[in-house]
C-alpha cells in the first residue's frame, strides 16, 4: 500500500517525514519538484510532479491520497481514490459534494477521512472527549442548559502592528472570511455574513489568563449532532470560532472596507501583498492557541464546566501550526491502514480509544496543553 501525498506547502511536512520515517511506503507529489525538494528532499527521493493523470496512473487499490493541496482539489481527488479502490485523507472541512460519497464509499468498503488537521481536527477530539466525560459525570441532567465554545488561532508569538502573521495560505484566510457563519446565542440562532461586526472578548484559562478577540466561523449548528449533542438537550450556546490578538479587528479595518466588492483577482493581490508584508522570518516562532469548553447549567447555577486549552509555538522542530495540521494527518493515515477508522466520509474520530491516542500524541506537540475544572 502506497501513501501518495500531494501538497508540501507550509502546514504540510511534519506529517509527512513522520511517515517517511517510519517506514512507510510515500510518494510525494507536489505542483513544483524544486519546492518538494527543498521540503523533504532530504529524506526522500520519491518525488514527483503533481499531475492528475499521473497519479489516477500510479494508484492501485488500498492505497491512500493525501491532498494537502488547495480545497478545490479535495472532492476531485477523493472521486479518483474511490474510482481505483483506494482511500482519501484530507485536513480540510467536509463539502456537501465529498458527503455525498458516503454510502458509496461504506459499500466499497473505502475510507474518505477529513476534518483531521488542527481547525477542524484536534477541536473535534477535545469536544468528543468533553461530551463523553459530561455524559458520565454525575451532574448529567437531560434538563441542563449547555453552552459549548471552541475557538482556535494561529498568533505571532512576538505580536506586529497587523496583529497576524501568515502560517497558512492568505488567499484562504482572506476567503474565510467571506464565508456566513451559523452560530447559537442565548439559546436562538445566531447568522452573520460578516464574521468581524459579531466580534467579542474571550478570556482564554492560560496561565497567566490572556483576553483574545474571537469571532464565529462557518457553519457551527451541524457539529452539534457530530459531537453527539442529544436532540433532547437544551442549548443555550454553541459557537466554532477564530481567535485573533486583541488590536487584530483594528489593524484589519482596511481589509475589511475592501472585502464586499473584492474579485477573486483582487483577493489575490491582496493576499499576494500581505504574504510579503506579514511573512513569519527565518526561525520566527508562530503561535496556535486552541479552546475548547462545556459547561453544564441548572436553574441559572454552573454545575459542570471543563475546557480544553492548548497553547503551542514554534521551535526547533518546526512551526506550531505545521505539526500540529500534519501530524494528525498522518495519525487519520495510519488509522486507515490499520482498519480503526470506519468506511464512508467522515471527520475526526470520535472512538475513545483514537481519542486518547491522538491528545497523546498532541500532549507531545504543544508546549501547554491541559484539561481546567471549572467547577
Amino acid at each position: 500500500m502506497t501513501i501518495h501525498w500531494c501538497g508540501t506547502g507550509l502546514s504540510s511536512v511534519p506529517g509527512l517525514k513522520r511517515l517517511i520515517a517510519e517506514g512507510q511506503d510515500v510518494v510525494v507529489w507536489n505542483r513544483t519538484r524544486s519546492k518538494a525538494e527543498e521540503a523533504v528532499g532530504d529524506v526522500t527521493d520519491a518525488i514527483r510532479v503533481f499531475d492528475p493523470d499521473a497519479l489516477a496512473g500510479a494508484l492501485a487499490p488500498e492505497d491512500v491520497i493525501v491532498s494537502m493541496l488547495p480545497g478545490d482539489w479535495h472532492v476531485p481527488l477523493a472521486e479518483m481514490a474511490f474510482a481505483a479502490g483506494a482511500h482519501f485523507v484530507s485536513s480540510s472541512y467536509i463539502l456537501p459534494e465529498m458527503r455525498a460519497l458516503d454510502s458509496a464509499a461504506r459499500a466499497k468498503g473505502l475510507r474518505l477521512v477529513n476534518e483531521v488537521g488542527l481547525d477542524p481536527g484536534i477541536d473535534h477530539l477535545m469536544a468528543h472527549h468533553l461530551v463523553a466525560d459530561y455524559r458520565a459525570a454525575s451532574a448529567y441532567d437531560a434538563d441542563n442548559a449547555l453552552s459549548f465554545i471552541s475557538y482556535c488561532g494561529g498568533v505571532p508569538k512576538i505580536p506586529n502592528a497587523f496583529r497576524y502573521k501568515f502560517s497558512w495560505a492568505p488567499v484562504g484566510v482572506l476567503k474565510a472570511l467571506r464565508s456566513t457563519s451559523r452560530s447559537i446565542r442565548h439559546f436562538a440562532e445566531l447568522t452573520v455574513s460578516k464574521p468581524w461586526e459579531a466580534l467579542s472578548r474571550y478570556d482564554a484559562p492560560l496561565d497567566p489568563p490572556e483576553a483574545f478577540e474571537v469571532y464565529p466561523n462557518r457553519d457551527s449548528l451541524p457539529f452539534m449532532e457530530e459531537y453527539g449533542f442529544d436532540p433532547r438537550w437544551k442549548v443555550k450556546n454553541f459557537v466554532r470560532g477564530t481567535l485573533r490578538l486583541n488590536g487584530w479587528a483594528d489593524a484589519w479595518s482596511g481589509i475589511f472596507a475592501e472585502m464586499d466588492s473584492a474579485s477573486d483577482a483582487r483577493l489575490q493581490e491582496i493576499a499576494d501583498q500581505l504574504l510579503q508584508e506579514n511573512a513569519y522570518g527565518p526561525d520566527e516562532p508562530d503561535r496556535v492557541v486552541l479552546c475548547v469548553s462545556l459547561k453544564a447549567e441548572a436553574d441559572g447555577a454552573v454545575v459542570w464546566h471543563k475546557s480544553y486549552v492548548m497553547d503551542a509555538w514554534g521551535d526547533a522542530r518546526g512551526t506550531a501550526m505545521a505539526r500540529l495540521v500534519s501530524i494528525p494527518v498522518s495519525l487519520a493515515v495510519e488509522a486507515i491502514l490499520s482498519r480503526e477508522i470506519p468506511a464512508g466520509v467522515s471527520a475526526a474520530p470520535s472512538d475513545p480509544r483514537l481519542v486518547a491516542r491522538w491528545m497523546g500524541e498532541v500532549d507531545r506537540l504543544a508546549q501547554h496543553l491541559t484539561i481546567v475544572d471549572h467547577v
